[in-house]
């Protein structure tokens, strides 16, 4: 099921700022508790995948990423990020840290989105996915608070994910910890991670949606 596909610019990863048509996919099997798309987890229309190959690429944007929800829970999505990478797109994906990374074809950009604690989720993070990890991979982890800054710290180190993935990003829950307060911690720590913001959410309305 696909819930929307747009055109717009990427708002997140190391690709921030560039042109990139999304793919969003109906469903999740998360809840997590900042969850800013909770629109995703039902309804959509049922396209095939020729179909949402053919509108993903008409846009003509150089950048693809297939969302959701979690875009994994559908096996269709395999086939399809294949599909885009033989169109010449770069393509990435992102998905929790819950489901199997592995099965994904290795021109994909993985970014994977490990779940802290106050997300009330971080017991689903397939911890084997590290092993899959690739310099073409992203590491994401969303801060609410201290707690999860300590969390994530100590996740970065025993799993030496600076060294596994090509980026470990770090950001912040909208209107929780304030973004300072987490760049101050990261200076502190000299944390080798990068910090984003969410910058759809500056350009236009943080409830904003197809943007």
């Amino acid at each position: 099921m696909v819930h929307e596909i747009y055109t717009s610019i990427q708002g997140e990863s190391s690709f921030a700022g560039l042109p990139c048509t999304f793919i969003r996919l109906t469903g999740c099997n998360l809840r997590c508790a900042w969850c800013d798309t909770p629109q995703a987890f039902y309804g959509g229309t049922r396209m095939g995948r020729q179909d949402v190959l053919k509108q993903a690429l008409a846009p003509e944007a150089p950048l693809v990423e297939v969302t959701g929800g979690e875009p994994l829970l559908q096996p269709g999505v395999i086939p399809l990020t294949t599909e885009l990478c033989d169109a010449g797109r770069t393509v990435l994906i992102e998905t929790s840290g819950e489901r199997d990374i592995s099965v994904l074809d290795p021109r994909v950009h993985r970014i994977v989105d490990f779940k802290a604690p106050a997300s009330g989720e971080d017991h689903r993070n397939r911890w084997e996915n590290v092993d899959a990890l690739t310099d073409l991979d992203e590491v994401k982890f969303v801060i609410a608070d201290r707690a999860d800054y300590d969390w994530t710290r100590r996740v970065i180190s025993e799993h030496n994910l600076n060294h596994r993935a090509g980026q470990v990003l770090l950001s912040c829950v909208h209107n929780t910890v304030g973004a300072h307060q987490v760049v101050q911690w990261m200076l502190e720590d000299k944390l080798p991670a990068r910090f984003q913001l969410q910058m759809h959410k500056y350009i236009w309305s943080p409830s904003a949606t197809g943007v």
